[in-house]
């Protein structure tokens, strides 16, 4: 692998550590540390791909980190942030279409929503994360799915090519799309429709209110740990299957919600993937259902 003085002349004046520690840039607050973590601006990150493809390094792109359980070991490779990569601004005013780069946060895109009377992202209320992971895992909540409100994003593709995909050709399907994993989403357009602002905000704010009441939405997690069964939701048959208050070292299935899995303090990605296990094992001995994983996981060779 390219050493990290010879990495730093490569990534010239976009920001860049090396060694940084992964765990406290993810809600779950867990993950060791990335050999090389960046941060670059919008306009940088094309050239960014197309250079760390010419030297083979391998890279992976984080946003807000919110259903991620990174290897404690960290990731090897170049680990890519995209919190600078946050402009939002209405294409033509009045049309309630949004420009959004990948690394806008769904708390700021809401809190846009509010302030303008724009409806249609109001269920997706108390979801962290950023723009980019709600596209790719197509999130969702109280009837609202991104996949509803895309019009279109501009992605760069594995030839290192700024291009648009329609909304038709993402292949949004629950919780996933069909991009191609080496493809990054650079930003999207937004449509939404206009409502009174007064309307908007409750929604929101009631949306909210929910989740905290049924969610624990202020302990470190991942969001839910695994996808719904088509014959019930996974936080009922974890429930049903008397997995709450279950434990593996710092990893507890939530009492409030058993599809959480949350750091109660000093967990570790390998106590929250034994955790999955146990839990999965006895819903399957139950119910005869396998359930598969929401959150990702990511492995050290992930990124490198």
């Amino acid at each position: 692998m390219t050493s990290q003085p010879e990495l730093s002349r490569f990534f010239g004046t976009i920001k860049h550590r090396f060694n940084e520690p992964l765990a406290k840039h993810t809600f779950l607050k867990i993950g060791g540390p990335a050999y090389t973590a960046l941060f670059p601006q919008h306009e940088e990150l094309q050239n960014l791909i197309k250079n760390l493809k010419s030297i083979s390094m391998p890279y992976i792109l984080l946003g807000g980190c919110t259903n991620v359980v990174i290897d404690d070991e960290g990731l090897s490779g170049a680990v890519i942030f995209t919190n600078n990569i946050s402009n939002c601004e209405e294409v033509c005013r009045g049309s309630g279409i949004f420009r959004c780069g990948s690394g806008m946060s769904l708390a700021g895109l809401l809190s846009i929503c509010a302030d303008r009377g724009l409806s249609g992202m109001e269920g997706l209320s108390g979801i962290p994360g950023t723009l980019g992971g709600a596209l790719y895992g197509n999130s969702g909540s109280f009837g609202f799915e991104m996949k509803d409100v895309v019009k279109s994003i501009d992605v760069i593709n594995s030839d290192g090519d700024i291009v648009t995909v329609e909304n038709s050709k993402i292949g949004f399907r629950y919780r996933s799309c069909n991009l191609p994993e080496d493809w990054v989403i650079l930003s999207a357009l937004i449509k939404l429709q206009y409502d009174d602002p007064a309307n908007v905000r409750e929604k929101i704010k009631g949306f909210r209110r929910e989740k905290i009441e049924t969610q624990p939405v202020n302990m470190p997690s991942a969001g839910c740990a695994f996808r719904n069964h088509e014959t019930a939701p996974a936080g009922r048959l974890i429930d049903e299957a008397g997995c709450k208050g279950m434990r593996v070292g710092g990893i507890e299935v939530s009492p409030v919600h058993a599809n959480f899995f949350v750091n109660i303090g000093g967990g570790t990605a390998a106590d929250y993937i034994k955790l999955m296990d146990l839990v999965r094992d006895r819903v399957a001995g139950m119910f005869s259902i396998e359930l598969y994983p929401e959150v990702r996981i990511l492995k050290k060779q992930h990124a490198g």
